[in-house]
């Protein structure tokens, strides 16, 4: 009986995967505990550093070797941008070009792909190149919190009241002129209501939440959190930072289905343009994640 139509191997390959998912997961919800974040800064900073890089490879090292998927380059290259993110700011502190090298690194390595390449993936199961991601994000959030001292961006997991009502205000007015260019640029395919009403209410839930846990926290996170208040601050104009940050947005996703996605680059920066006054109505990042959210929840459950 060979290992591929060996039911317990593939038993034993499923405990391990999923043992790497609820851990990165769980590392990865930890962001949201401030009172975790309290702790972790009494530490000195080389040994929060140290912490973060030593945390990221956590759920690589449990699936890929019992699966026969690890490779030691790989994990080399892992451990070594781990250290790099995690260690930035314990290595060179906050401010001008380093702020920039910080930004680049962490948002270079996710436009590259880097983590493909690195977390392999059985012939039967989820795309393990996930896992890479949300340890990327989440080391280099709690790199920026806790060594950066940036937690005036307003980062949290739920918006208060406030911030779900400007969201959804800046979402609705969003709405009609994103529909309008969308449909212009040859982006939208029209609204799909084949499917029953149930299945595609509990599709566009479950949508909402991880766009706005993941896709949405993370983006903000960067662009309007950091980029667009640093822009601000080196240009001493909240405009010219506000435009800045959401130009950078747009060109961030040039790659989305193929380099160069001019229309959809496009269509990004004018997305980027609505979540920088979100933000800037909120006066952090969770107003603009909720109009985040809800774009990204309606293009993929009714018109990609």
């Amino acid at each position: 009986m060979g290992p591929l139509t060996d039911w317990r191997w593939l038993a034993g390959l499923n405990s391990w995967i999923v043992a790497a998912w609820l851990t990165e997961l769980l590392l990865y919800a930890s962001t949201a505990s401030a009172a975790l974040r309290a702790v972790l800064r009494r530490l000195p900073r080389g040994a929060i550093a140290l912490a973060l890089a030593l945390a990221a490879p956590v759920p690589y090292l449990l699936y890929a070797p019992a699966t026969g998927l690890f490779g030691a380059a790989n994990f080399g290259v892992l451990l070594l941008l781990a250290a790099a993110l995690a260690g930035w700011y314990a290595v060179f502190g906050p401010g001008g070009w380093r702020d920039a090298g910080f930004l680049v690194l962490a948002a270079g390595v996710m436009l590259a792909r880097v983590f493909k390449g690195i977390y392999a993936s059985p012939a039967a199961g989820p795309p393990m190149e996930v896992l890479g991601q949300l340890m990327w994000i989440r080391t280099a959030v709690m790199s920026a919190l806790l060594l950066r001292k940036a937690e005036s961006v307003g980062f949290g997991w739920w918006p208060t009241k406030r911030e779900w009502k400007i969201g959804a205000v800046h979402f609705f007015a969003f709405l009609p002129v994103g529909l309008a260019m969308g449909s212009a640029l040859g982006l939208l395919r029209g609204a799909s209501l084949d499917e029953p009403v149930a299945k595609l209410a509990g599709a566009a839930v479950a949508t909402f939440f991880g766009m706005l846990w993941v896709v949405a926290l993370s983006e903000e996170f960067f662009f309007r959190g950091l980029l667009q208040r640093w822009m601000s601050d080196w240009t001493g104009s909240a405009t010219w930072g506000w435009l800045a940050a959401s130009l950078a947005f747009g060109a961030a996703h040039l790659p989305f289905r193929g380099f160069p996605n001019w229309r959809f680059a496009v269509m990004a920066t004018l997305a980027g343009l609505v979540y920088g006054r979100a933000y800037l109505a909120g006066g952090g990042i969770r107003a603009a994640m909720v109009a985040h959210a809800l774009t990204n929840t309606v293009w993929r459950t009714l018109l990609e």
